[in-house]
């Protein structure tokens, strides 16, 4: 079916100010005022509790989701977060007298996976999920860096399950914002958690050389054929039509890209000329990410031989 233009409803939780529209890069991001609900549990559906972490940024919204999956002596946590003591303590009061049955890590920014170790060495609980990853590169970083400290016992491949009392989670593989992306689908509900691959505020940032272009726009594709019922992300509320969402994400790509390919139809531009043609209103602080998301494009024009580049300078073939 065709692709509809970009189109994102506000979503907002019960805890959030519903007079914000958050829209990352795509536009003006603006984080609803406090009250956050950091160190509570919620409940969006009876298998699924969520607490926030305290580390709201441009990058993060009003910080990081952690999920609790299961209930009973067995559970599983989605994305532990920050190596933050209050969050820490908020998971482990959470947990409770529950056995960790898996510590699980879509990817290894530090706003994900650092308060994995932590966990793992009070509750026991192994640390399963996405791969490690270590990127070496001199370059601009717009999003979080990279979680050097992260040590798997298991790596899950994907279409990998975990299971405990009344649950499964099964891993499914999406690189694109990085490498090492994993999502994780809920067998018993329907749900999709989707870490940063898809999130309910923004579309997520693309930063070469680890994330690729190419390979998100194909994961996109991947979990368009798929018939989750809701995802939960890392970051914003819940997404609760996701295929109409996803094909909106996948239709605003193709839009970014074709005007990447206007612009330098026009005359040859350096990443900088583009961002400032294409983010009008952009705040400042996401100039970076939208730069990197505008260089992730150009590699991928490139290697699919539509676009080349001489220095700085992009040029259309």
């Amino acid at each position: 079916m065709p692709f509809m233009p970009y189109e994102v409803e506000p979503h907002c939780t019960k805890s959030l100010s519903t007079s914000h529209q958050p829209t990352g890069i795509n536009g003006r991001m603006e984080i609803p005022p406090e009250p956050w609900p950091t160190g509570l549990i919620e409940r969006p559906e009876p298998l699924v509790r969520r607490i926030l972490a305290p580390n709201p940024s441009p990058y993060t919204y009003t910080g990081t989701q952690t999920y609790l999956v299961g209930e009973g002596d067995r559970i599983a946590v989605i994305d532990p977060g920050p190596d933050d003591p209050d969050h820490i303590a908020a998971l482990i009061a959470a947990i409770g007298t529950a056995k960790v049955a898996a510590i699980m890590c879509t990817h290894t920014h530090r706003d994900h996976s650092p308060a994995a170790k932590p966990l793992a060495g009070i509750t026991g609980g192994p640390i399963v999920g996405c791969a490690p990853l270590a990127l070496d590169d001199a370059g601009p970083r717009a999003d979080a860096p990279f979680d050097r400290t992260y040590a798997p016992d298991r790596v899950l491949e994907d279409g990998e399950k975990m299971t405990g009392p009344g649950w499964t989670l099964t891993a499914v593989s999406t690189p694109g914002h990085t490498s090492n992306h994993l999502c994780f689908a809920l067998e018993e509900s329907g749900a999709l958690f989707t870490g940063d691959h898809v999130m309910g505020w923004s579309t997520s940032v693309i930063v070469p050389p680890d994330g690729n272009m190419g390979d998100y726009m194909a994961s996109l594709a991947k979990i368009y054929e798929r018939d989750d019922r809701v995802y939960y992300s890392a970051h914003g509320a819940p997404i609760t039509k996701p295929r109409q969402l996803v094909r909106g994400m996948i239709g605003h790509r193709r839009q970014r890209e074709n005007q990447i390919l206007r612009l330098l139809g026009k005359q040859p531009q350096s990443i900088e000329d583009m961002v400032s043609q294409m983010y009008k209103g952009l705040d400042p602080r996401l100039t970076g990410a939208a730069g990197m998301s505008v260089k992730a494009h150009l590699i991928d024009l490139e290697h699919r031989g539509m676009v080349s580049r001489s220095g700085d300078i992009w040029k259309t073939n």
